[in-house]
């Protein structure tokens, strides 16, 4: 995939980097800050998440990715004894659900560490108390090639039972201690399937869902199972699994029809709707795979707003927030991030973009 748009370069300091949750810092999941970029009037507001309701009006669509996050991160051993973490990125696109597609990491899961085709991982057992040794073997390079590996179970069990009885959530170098599952998990997440958790939606409560929709703000949901991020710079996302309901693509059409907005929590939502998205901003219910990719070049059809969080300095889901902010604009709230000390990664603080 090539594209003309050029993702906002930036240097992120460490301490702008969030280490925990915002309650293991004595705050509320929705009190992390959110700035609110209307690209339309050129304007930029500072506030708590907690007022996202102000920033809305009646007749809106909040679209919400019910996706569960699974505890993907499991310990392995190389043939060599070389202790590594397999982080089971998403199942395989046309094969069973014993072939994966995953990423190695260093034990600390600090730094990636290449596997090779042919190789195979110890994996730990017992699984549901069945102590049969269980061996990951890793068949080719996935896609790129760069960084992710197709890989086959084998032994008895499955993934998902191996995950349950061993598994962790996927953690990263800036996040300085483990973090029970929960903390991973987006309150009104139902599908279990997501290698990291659709953060975006982390700060949102029962509480301000239910104030958004005394409102008259509609809520709906759709699927998108997240792999695992893009740490490389400039590399496009992977494909993924999606679920757009027919209820949910009723409601975005009419809201369209009706004036309204159609703001997304996340960038898998906003992949998710442009994925079966017409030019005229019109969706359809659908499920499948994407390989979407969005830029300013394709634009977006079916989103008016973006809520998300704050992402790596040439990460390719800037390319996303510059089709719906411009480029310009977007580097002035980045610009504006920085200088103001919001805090980045999936425990940090949010960004509300409308155009």
């Amino acid at each position: 995939m090539t594209t003309t748009s050029t993702a906002l370069a930036f240097e992120l300091p460490h301490a702008l980097e969030a280490t925990a949750p915002p309650e293991a810092r004595g705050s509320a999941r929705d009190a992390v800050r959110l700035m609110v970029a209307d690209a339309a009037a050129d304007h930029i507001t500072h506030a708590a998440f907690s007022e996202l309701p102000e920033f809305l009006a009646a007749g809106d669509l909040v679209v919400l990715n019910v996706s569960q996050t699974l505890p993907a991160a499991v310990a392995a051993t190389r043939a060599d004894g070389t202790p590594v973490r397999v982080h089971f990125a998403t199942r395989a696109p046309k094969l069973d659900d014993r072939w994966r597609v995953v990423e190695l990491r260093s034990a600390d899961g600090a730094t990636p560490a290449r596997g090779h085709a042919g190789e195979t991982l110890t994996l730990p057992g017992p699984v549901h108390g069945d102590p049969a040794p269980r061996r990951l073997i890793l068949v080719a390079p996935y896609a790129s090639g760069s960084r992710m590996m197709l890989a086959r179970l084998d032994g008895v069990g499955s993934v998902e039972d191996l995950l349950l009885d061993h598994g962790e959530p996927i953690r990263y170098g800036y996040v300085q201690h483990a973090w029970p599952l929960e903390a991973y998990q987006n309150v009104y997440a139902r599908v279990p399937g997501s290698a990291e958790m659709p953060s975006a939606g982390r700060p949102i409560t029962l509480r301000l869902i239910s104030e958004l929709v005394t409102r008259g703000i509609a809520v709906a949901p759709l699927t998108l199972h997240t792999g695992v991020s893009s740490p490389e710079r400039h590399e496009p996302p992977f494909p993924e699994e999606y679920e757009v309901p027919e209820a949910t693509a009723r409601l975005v059409n009419l809201t369209r029809e009706g004036g309204g907005r159609v703001v997304a929590v996340g960038t898998t939502v906003v992949r998710a709707l442009e994925t079966v998205a017409r030019p005229d901003g019109s969706v359809t219910a659908s499920a499948g795979w994407t390989n979407l990719v969005i830029d300013p070049d394709r634009g977006v059809h079916a989103v008016d707003g973006l809520i998300t969080g704050w992402h790596e300095p040439e990460a390719s889901h800037l390319w996303m927030l510059a089709a719906l902010a411009g480029e310009p604009f977007l580097e002035r709230c980045y610009h504006a991030a920085l200088d103001h000390g919001y805090l980045w990664h999936e425990f940090g603080d949010s960004h509300l973009i409308l155009r």
